[in-house]
């Protein structure tokens, strides 16, 4: 029995992914389990894997284009199975991700051809390889729709050897190599030359478009969810770091022979659960109906990653020693820069922490990650001259701002919780008190 590869939601948040590259090829030998593809989600880069087994009998999904959740992808039968009717719809189903790949190849293209005349040439050469033929719609895989139009074949003068008649990429290989027809834009150089005053203001542009990633997409969704609904309010503190920069000397000292190197956010991260469980109204979240109080402390850490932000999770934050949060912050940093985070590893954070101390940004505010109610933005550590006891002496400071959703957390509410984070930043004893 023929067994459908949809795409799968392969993390909780994930609408639609992009397939980065088949494992498996048409004609394989494929076992339950067996990996079939990368997808590259929202957040990571994950396996999908086959649900069914036989031949992979057909792939109906190009490298680097995106399908929606839900979507079949691939089928999965017998050898000799009649997979007509199972394949038939689905074309239909993948339509709309089907018909942003040559807008995505356009966009790639850019950067490295410069030029516009080429443009028009490709779009005109990718309208007949679009074209049905009398008796209806050109049965075509997407990536063979794509290798038409790159080699200026006309697909619907060519035979498919796929299943009941569809062209595939094998086809269009052997059309290339045989010298198929052209199609009718290639024969009339006119026409590229026509629209080229349309494109030429593109020729002197001074920019180049690059493609939206899935983490790019979610980021962009969710803080347009954040910073419009959710009523910000930002409420600031400076915090003198004598000891707990001396502190994370004496343990980088104790634990160096394990390998262990703590930071200041590793200490902070420390800290903040501890206050978190001072103050419950903070690690909360506001759900519409209600507000919910959280009886564990999970705190995301953002990680930049080159394609945006990732926000993996401590768990338990307040039960663990700065030791092994430090490790953990390390090992977690090091798969989201991977791409090999696992869903249960980002999500589910009560209270999350950006820093950007490291950068040297002295201050900002950062935006709350719904459904949370706060986030603390970290500063940098820095030497400043203040006075003390009546005498100016240099101290490390840090400024930490705290992000509140007014729904949830009051002024008074937020301040208090800042005032115990300071106490305890100042007096690290205090955390174990």
């Amino acid at each position: 029995m023929a067994t459908k590869v949809y795409m799968e939601a392969l993390s909780p948040t994930m609408e639609e992914g992009r397939l980065v590259t088949w494992l498996k090829n048409e004609g394989d030998e494929i076992k339950e389990g067996d990996v079939l593809a990368e997808v590259e989600t929202d957040k990571a880069t994950m396996e999908l894997v086959a649900r069914g087994s036989g031949v992979l009998r057909q792939r109906m999904l190009g490298e680097g284009e995106t399908a929606n959740v839900g979507t079949v992808i691939a089928v999965i039968a017998g050898a000799d199975e009649d997979i007509s009717g199972v394949a038939g719809g689905a074309p239909a189903q993948k339509a709309p991700a089907a018909a942003e790949a040559p807008a995505k190849e356009e966009r790639e293209e850019k950067p490295e051809e410069p030029k516009a005349a080429p443009a028009p040439a490709a779009e005109e050469e990718a309208r007949p390889a679009e074209r049905a033929p009398e008796g209806g719609r050109v049965k075509a895989s997407p990536l063979a729709r794509r290798l038409a139009s790159e080699a200026g074949v006309e697909i619907s003068s060519l035979q498919g050897s796929g299943p009941g008649g569809r062209i595939v990429k094998r086809d269009i290989e052997q059309a290339v190599q045989a010298g198929a027809p052209r199609p009718a834009a290639e024969e009339a150089p006119e026409a590229p030359q026509a629209a080229a005053p349309a494109a030429a203001p593109v020729a002197g542009a001074s920019y180049r478009e690059v493609p939206l990633t899935q983490m790019r997409k979610t980021i962009a969704k969710r803080l347009t969810q954040s910073i419009g609904p959710v009523p910000h309010f930002f409420l600031t503190v400076e915090v003198d770091m004598g000891e707990a920069m001396a502190l994370r000397k004496r343990i980088n000292e104790r634990f160096a022979d394990q390998g262990v190197k703590v930071s200041p956010n590793d200490l902070i991260i420390k800290a903040v659960a501890a206050a978190l469980r001072k103050h419950p109204w903070v690690n909360a979240s506001w759900t519409g109906e209600s507000i919910r109080l959280y009886d564990v402390v999970h705190v995301g850490v953002a990680v930049a990653v080159e394609e945006g932000l990732i926000t993996p999770v401590v768990r338990d934050a307040d039960r663990k020693g700065v030791a092994e949060i430090a490790q953990e912050v390390k090992e977690l940093a090091g798969r989201a820069r991977d791409k090999k985070l696992k869903p249960e590893e980002y999500t589910g954070s009560t209270f999350s922490i950006s820093n950007l101390g490291m950068f040297g940004i002295e201050q900002f505010t950062a935006v709350i990650n719904p459904p949370e109610a706060a986030i603390l933005a970290v500063g940098a550590v820095e030497d400043k001259v203040v006075v003390v006891n009546g005498e100016m002496t240099v101290r490390p400071r840090m400024h930490v701002t705290l992000s509140c959703d007014h729904r949830v957390i009051d002024g008074a509410t937020g301040a208090q919780f800042l005032q115990t984070l300071k106490r305890y930043l100042e007096d690290p004893m205090m955390m174990i008190a």
